[in-house]
């Protein structure tokens, strides 16, 4: 059996265990039971049909069969296998529990696992400290920390692996601030932190972003000559990271003897996450060995900082690459798509990668679909997605909301909202009413913006922020109640932003206020002295009043500051290739041929319109 390295051998040695009757002895059979079980190469069907030949299994043979089935990511027949010992009262052991509650964490919900802490406490196991701890990890690993928290409160004894467990937990679903209160408990009892421990820690601390609680950690572990592995290693590395401390971060990283994928892919996200782009792609050029994580880090650093058309160009490359995209890749790039408008490409990731390979789908990839579809101008799309949809969460919602709003489509944003908040069960947040309001603004409907903006706080919690008062005078101002709309902005409790200012200026030039306009456009200027189509709207506000004096005022300031107007451009997709424009551009490669099809559609246009 030592020497056994597949199932041709066991087969062999079973067949001469049988042969010499060695078979029907308990250690023998455990042996060639556990190899077909557990070992890479065995076979757990073998290991079910020869475990029914064994006359009265014991206990460790019922545990290894629970934990193979639990190896082989089929809970469902190793938690059979937990029930039949309970059923036949067969005698269990610690391990019992600790396997099939391992089991229980592949399965969609934790009421098997419920039910497995309810026989631990009828059978007497509550004290045993290797049970505990697997309830702790079983329940955490739901998220379900309360119940984690209150199996490890009544822990007379705890070790490394409670304390890691609970920590991991907190950190692993967000509560940071527990995360590091019971670290600093841990520090006080006579438990020390491992390794393991404290990667759990700097992972609440990545979350905090507070680079002072990071900063702490590692000079811990530096006093405490914890020994510092690669996952350590890249655990310190992330966390500095996340907290935007990249010069820190990239010193590390040099002085790394040793680098993984994680390594790597961290830096690139790192660095796209500040916007600092092209340190990212350098990073991504020079690895030395890439997976599909690596791809979607630097795709979503394009994506998430406006560079759509570079995602998509980098989603091509992985392509032909022969990497298969993940969830994760789809997502970024049906966001870039909808950025560029680009209806092809994401009707053709929705075709070949949802409907003719039907994966279960996860609402944030529903979201972005429902969300690119809108953006490309396909509303009824969208609807349709989500009138389809099983499970949605506050993002659908808030998706479908604001795309209808930006379709003018009010009422039915309108709709929307109340149905979520009478049906759904999910309460509305801050976003949910930007795009309520927007809708309201689109369609005029003050009254019922006044009212949401007004009770906001009283009815959902919502504290009023910047962008729900720009919202506010954006409705009014569009409706021409400017006074309205300025003493609006003058009563924020915060300093407006440039979305205020900048709805009060678009208001100023719907409805003809060169003196409003200029006032609001100076207070613009202030927040962004550079931004060359504030002066341009004040210019053309000031010629539409026949105020020319201002105009020249408004010109002179440019031409004095060096400030040029930008050119606007128009993008275009042809056979999967972006071609940028900017007026009277004559730098395209086909620029005379582009010319000479535009002349002859101006022609023919101007003959349509005589004849």
């Amino acid at each position: 059996m030592e020497s056994c390295t597949c199932m041709r051998h066991l087969k062999q040695i079973q067949a001469s265990m049988t042969s010499s009757g060695l078979i029907t002895h308990t250690f023998p059979v455990s042996r060639v039971l556990a190899f077909c079980a557990l070992a890479d190469t065995g076979d757990i069907d073998h290991a079910h049909v020869l475990f029914t030949h064994v006359q009265i299994p014991n206990t460790y043979m019922w545990n290894v069969m629970i934990r193979g089935y639990v190896k082989a990511r089929n809970p469902t027949i190793g938690f059979s296998f937990f029930r039949r010992m309970v059923r036949d009262r067969i005698q269990m052991d610690c391990r019992s529990f600790v396997f099939v509650l391992k089991g229980c964490e592949q399965f969609p919900g934790f009421l098997a696992g419920k039910a497995v802490h309810c026989v631990i406490w009828k059978l007497g196991y509550v004290s045993v400290l290797l049970v505990l701890n697997g309830l702790i990890h079983f329940y955490t690993s739901f998220g379900c920390v309360e119940f984690a928290r209150k199996v490890f409160d009544a822990c007379s004894v705890r070790d490394v692996v409670s304390w890691t467990s609970m920590i991991h937990g907190y950190a692993a679903y967000g509560c940071w601030i527990e995360a590091l209160k019971l670290f600093d408990v841990m520090l006080s009892s006579d438990v020390e932190p491992n390794e393991v421990t404290m990667i759990a820690v700097l992972l609440a601390c990545s979350q905090s972003g507070e680079l002072s609680f990071g900063k702490h950690i590692h000079e811990y572990i530096q006093k405490k000559n914890i020994k510092v592995s690669l996952k350590l290693q890249n655990a310190i590395l992330d966390m500095y990271l996340k907290c935007g401390c990249l010069s820190t971060a990239r010193e590390i990283f040099d002085n790394m003897e040793s680098k993984d994928v994680f390594s790597w892919t961290s830096m690139i996200n790192g660095y796209a996450k500040f916007g600092d782009l092209h340190n990212a792609n350098d990073f991504f050029d020079k690895m030395p060995a890439r997976n599909v994580v690596s791809w979607n880090a630097m795709i979503a650093g394009y994506s998430q900082n406006n560079k759509p058309n570079d995602a998509i160009n980098l989603f091509h490359e992985m392509l032909k690459a022969n990497l298969v995209p993940s969830e994760d890749t789809l997502v970024c790039v049906i966001s870039a798509c909808g950025q560029l408008d680009w209806l092809d490409l994401g009707r053709w990731i929705h075709n070949y990668y949802i409907n003719e390979r039907q994966p279960k789908l996860s609402v944030t990839l529903v979201n972005a679909f429902i969300d690119m579809y809108a953006k490309c101008g396909v509303i009824e799309t969208s609807a349709k997605i989500f009138n389809q949809m099983t499970e949605r969460n506050l993002v659908t919602w808030n998706s479908i909301i604001g795309a209808y709003a930006s379709h003018g489509r009010a009422y039915e944003a309108l709709a929307l909202f109340e149905q979520m908040k009478s049906s759904s069960g999910i309460k509305p947040d801050e976003i949910t009413i930007v795009g309520v309001l927007s809708a309201c603004t689109h369609a005029g409907l003050i009254s019922q913006g006044r009212e949401i903006f007004k009770t906001m706080e009283s009815n959902f919690g919502i504290q009023q922020k910047g962008e729900h008062y720009a919202c506010m005078i954006d409705l009014l101002g569009r409706n021409g109640l400017l006074a309205e709309a300025y003493e609006l902005l003058k009563k924020m409790p915060m300093k407006p932003n440039e979305a205020a200012w900048g709805a009060l200026l678009n208001a100023c030039r719907m409805h003809g206020n060169v003196e409003l306009a200029k006032f609001a456009g100076h207070e613009l200027l202030k927040l962004d002295p550079e931004d060359s189509g504030i002066y341009v709207i004040l210019a053309n506000i000031c010629a539409k009043e026949k105020s020319w004096g201002d105009v020249q005022i408004v010109r002179s300031t440019m031409r004095e500051k060096g400030i040029r107007k930008t050119p606007g451009c128009s993008l275009i997709v042809v056979d999967g290739e972006f071609h940028e424009f900017l007026a009277a551009d004559k730098s395209h490669p086909l620029a005379e041929e582009i010319y000479r099809v535009l002349d002859c559609i101006t022609y023919l246009s101007k003959q349509k319109d005589t004849s």
